[in-house]
């Protein structure tokens, strides 16, 4: 048999509120963004684990707001004072110190201007290992929202979402399928549906039962 040509077809993400599931495990984070106007000094930290669905809900709220969202290390401190828009920035679990030089005078210019601060991040702000005393003041004064583990009604919408963006058609009854069988973790979700498609690309067929049950077999950490 012949090898099956692959291509690295580019991965179209849909960043639309329509494709955002709310669910018990998000509502509450929702209903927070949703209330830019009720946060406590006009800032807010959601945090989740990776593929929650932060950066997702923070690209609708920043769109809603009229505002940008951008990763804290491609800002510049002399470029914050000329923001007039309100700011999502997503921040990793360990800043720099560059990084917490720009967040200090991009909280101190927002809060100066009126202008709401959405901080992304995997974990709350009160534990990042911050050393600037006035940020780390700032920071843990900040009021945190979760996105929670995933129930079978997210988990199961992010498995559709996460095929729709490969352009993958899958019969709801084998997402019904994986949601009972994999690991419960937005991590999984993107891993697994990354792996099916690139095995269903190699193989020349579509996504199968048989395809994702090998996928899940050889998942990190599987009892051989």
């Amino acid at each position: 048999m012949s090898e099956q040509l692959t291509f690295d077809l580019p991965v179209r993400i849909s960043l639309e509120r329509g494709d955002f599931f709310v669910s018990d495990a998000n509502a509450l984070a929702v209903a927070r963004l949703e209330g830019t106007s009720t946060w406590t000094s006009g800032k807010i930290a959601l945090v989740g684990p990776q593929g929650a669905g932060k950066t997702h809900l923070a690209h609708v709220w920043a769109e809603a707001e009229g505002g940008a969202l951008v990763d804290v290390g491609v800002l510049e401190a002399a470029e914050v004072v000329q923001i007039t828009t309100p700011m999502a920035v997503e921040v990793p679990d360990h800043p720099s110190a560059e990084a917490e030089h720009v967040l200090f005078h991009l909280h101190n210019h927002l809060a100066a201007s009126g202008l709401p601060l959405l901080l992304i991040a995997r974990t709350p702000p009160a534990r990042w290992p911050l050393t600037l005393p006035d940020l780390k003041s700032r920071m843990d004064a900040t009021e945190v929202v979760h996105i929670n583990a995933p129930d079978d009604a997210l988990l199961a919408a992010v498995l559709v979402k996460l095929f729709s963006d490969r352009q993958l058609r899958v019969p709801p009854s084998l997402i019904a399928w994986l949601t009972k069988r994999m690991d419960r973790s937005f991590a999984e979700a993107q891993r697994l549906v990354t792996e099916v498609d690139a095995a269903a690309l190699a193989e020349g067929g579509g996504v199968t039962r048989k395809l994702a049950q090998r996928i899940l077999d050889n998942a990190p950490g599987s009892a051989p």
